[in-house]
């Protein structure tokens, strides 16, 4: 419990852990923040881990002259855009590994499904889910698991990576030192995880209720 409550507390006031992070790590700062997003991109078993608020934090920070913006921009984009190819070979070796065991796990219509989704909504899905905590880093773990094509992946993975970080870094940039902002800025943290939250709940929701 008191764990949680000190991740909680790290994220509500992300903008002063990450000052303080460059302030003692220096240019470590470039590093830390690349394995952040490049794991919560890249191992399915970290969706938790902060990305598009932490984006946010770092444009407001840049604006500020506190990080270089535009090493911040290539460093993320790489991050963000390796992270997900190694979760889509993670999906794509997995199902292999499991399907060769003797206990199907995965039923074999399953995979066909997953296939079949990836092959006509596979672009657009890798390009909005990387607005989508949770799914962002599902998403490509499914894309490899489904079989997706690669050259298809890479390419709307590469879009997906350049758009996300981009946006998040930007929005930063432009709206992190308003007064108010900068003045709540816990509250827009909160707002960001919640916004970006609404699509996935109306999709369920729709879903359920069709069902």
């Amino acid at each position: 419990m008191e764990h949680l409550k000190d991740f909680l507390d790290i994220f509500l006031h992300l903008d002063h852990s990450i000052s303080h992070l460059s302030s003692s790590c220096g240019n470590w700062t470039y590093v830390i923040v690349f394995a952040v997003i490049f794991c919560e991109t890249g191992l399915v078993v970290l969706p938790f881990l902060p990305g598009d608020s932490l984006l946010f934090v770092l444009g407001a920070l840049a604006a500020n002259h506190t990080l270089n913006l535009e090493f911040l921009w290539v460093l993320l984009c790489a991050a963000a855009i390796l992270g997900n190819m190694l979760n889509y070979f993670v999906g794509t070796r997995m199902v292999a590994v499991i399907q060769s065991s003797d206990q199907k796990l995965i039923k074999p219509e399953h995979i066909q499904r997953t296939h079949a989704f990836f092959e006509t909504y596979g672009p657009k899905a890798i390009i909005l889910t990387r607005f989508l905590p949770i799914l962002r880093t599902i998403a490509p773990f499914l894309a490899g698991a489904g079989k997706m094509e690669f050259k298809k992946f890479a390419l709307y993975n590469l879009a997906g990576g350049l758009l996300w970080v981009s946006v998040g870094l930007g929005s930063g940039w432009w709206f992190g030192n308003l007064p108010w902002v900068a003045k709540n800025f816990s509250v827009v943290i909160l707002a960001i995880v919640v916004i970006s939250l609404i699509p996935a709940v109306y999709e369920y929701l729709k879903h359920k209720n069709n069902k």
